[in-house]
């Protein structure tokens, strides 16, 4: 099968921490992929490498076949764990911002979404709860048409409820042409999305396969394996 990203002997370093050392990762078109790992392990640092927002020391990283630049901008859709709309939009303003700078921007997706998610689109940003601005972000990031998906902490702060119109959101508008990667650290709550897991420490992949294979051999849930690999960290 294709592969919509691998990277090999990846390496970043900040003055004398390596946030990944040496990161081997194949993600194979149409996958629903959790990278799991504990803070400081080197997801967030690998992410943005892979929306082609740092560039590693070392080793090599493909999208789609491209090392990251225009192309491969392109056709990632990136949500990063933090906010960074204009304080003065309101949410139809950011569906417009979004429609004028990706072009494979599908508006009515858009409203779609906004309207499984209950989002009124002449609120105003300031006055989105977490769990509302939360949905806003999942709703623009999902309403392009990419190749790949990287979702870091979809969940962040949000209610049960909320949670499960999010998981929900991600699996409606997923595609057997994309591939999504997913952050957390609610493992429980969301491993029912994965088809494979990594699991990332100091930099490296230590454990990684598919996710339901992975269930029968170690006979536990991936939430249960990832408090077992980590439990010394």
């Amino acid at each position: 099968m294709d592969n919509v990203l691998k990277a090999s002997k990846l390496e970043k370093g900040y003055l004398n921490k390596k946030a990944l050392d040496g990161m081997d990762l194949e993600i194979e078109k149409g996958k629903i992929v959790g990278l799991l790992g504990p803070n400081g392990s080197g997801k967030t640092t690998f992410l943005k490498i892979a929306a082609g927002l740092l560039k590693p020391t070392n080793g090599e990283i493909l999208i789609d076949g491209h090392k990251p630049g225009v192309y491969t901008k392109s056709i990632v859709s990136y949500l990063p764990d933090k906010d960074y709309l204009f304080k003065w939009m309101k949410i139809k303003d950011a569906v417009d911002y979004f429609r004028d700078f990706y072009r494979d921007f599908d508006e009515k997706k858009a409203k779609e979404l906004l309207e499984f998610m209950n989002l009124d689109i002449n609120s105003k940003i300031t006055t989105l709860s977490k769990g509302m601005s939360e949905k806003l972000y999942l709703t623009l990031v999902l309403s392009r048409k990419a190749k790949l998906y990287i979702l870091d902490e979809p969940l962040g702060g949000v209610d049960p409820t909320t949670r499960e119109k999010i998981l929900d959101a991600i699996l409606n508008s997923y595609s057997e042409d994309s591939s999504i990667i997913i952050t957390t650290h609610l493992v429980n709550d969301i491993e029912r999305l994965f088809d494979d897991v990594a699991f990332i420490s100091n930099g490296k992949i230590i454990l990684t396969g598919n996710a339901e294979e992975l269930r029968n051999e170690k006979a536990m849930s991936i939430d249960q394996l990832y408090r077992e690999v980590f439990k010394d960290v």
